[in-house]
């Protein structure tokens, strides 16, 4: 049973993190098509951090859903209703105070779970002027973004025609995952597009049309509850194999 941050007391919480990994996931609320809800990112986020935290006996945080804005060539934009987001700079600041009052605790590593693609960069910034101020200390931090765990040999041998990580929203990927993990939030939907829209482009005015069919930017053909199995699986080896080589690798005192 995951370990959750938020239900221990204050007067518990130096005594259960002392030599422990915190899990925080961050997500968003955004659109994911007609056949998707809101929370996908958070989600998934939130699936993925509860599994590394039980598998390494951590604890996990409450999921981060106020996200950054979706941005056309990889979440479809503003365009569709129900997307709540920050600028990038706001969101830099709140995840730097964030984790500064996070590094005040006596954890021997953070780990975060990022669900949302426009969020990583902004991440990143904030980690590395926390480390830069000398927060972080002795400390391990893991950041990743799911997908980046994703070998290419998994995705060459189960997933035909890949578009590409940014247009890999609401497609067969998050869909299948979905379905593995939250199939009563799914509807019998699964809305195609033929023409994902190229990585590293910003363009105006935006084709709302060219870009995505109703908010899906590429195809979701091939999703099912078996695929996202085996997705969510390869993504928690990956990532539990990436902190057990730094634990062979680290004098760290840990629990």
């Amino acid at each position: 049973m995951p370990r959750e941050f938020a239900d221990l007391t204050s007067a518990e919480v130096v005594d259960q993190v002392t030599g422990r990994t915190v899990v925080w996931p961050l997500g968003a609320i955004e659109q994911h098509g007609p056949h998707l809800p809101l929370s996908v990112d958070s989600l998934i986020a939130e699936a993925f951090a509860r599994e590394i935290a039980d598998i390494v006996d951590g604890y996990t945080l409450p999921v981060q859903s106020i996200a950054a804005r979706s941005l056309p060539q990889s979440g479809g934009g503003l365009s569709f209703p129900g997307t709540i987001h920050v600028g990038g700079d706001t969101l830099i600041r709140f995840l730097r105070e964030a984790l500064r009052s996070l590094f005040s605790l006596p954890m021997a590593r953070l780990v975060v779970v990022n669900g949302h693609f426009e969020n990583e960069p902004f991440l990143f910034e904030a980690l590395d002027q926390v480390r830069q101020q000398g927060f972080i200390g002795d400390r391990e931090v893991f950041a990743f973004s799911w997908w980046s765990l994703v070998q290419e040999s998994w995705l060459t041998a189960e997933i035909t025609g890949f578009p590409g990580w940014h247009a890999e929203h609401a497609g067969v990927s998050e869909t299948s995952l979905m379905l593995h993990l939250r199939p009563d939030l799914v509807t019998d939907l699964r809305p195609d597009h033929d023409h994902p829209p190229r990585a590293g482009l910003y363009l105006h005015p935006v084709d709302v049309d060219r870009i995505s069919n109703r908010g899906v930017l590429s195809s979701t053909s091939g999703s099912s509850a078996e695929l996202g199995e085996k997705l969510f699986r390869h993504v928690i080896d990956e990532g539990v194999a990436v902190l057990r080589d730094r634990d062979g690798n680290s004098s760290a005192n840990r629990r």
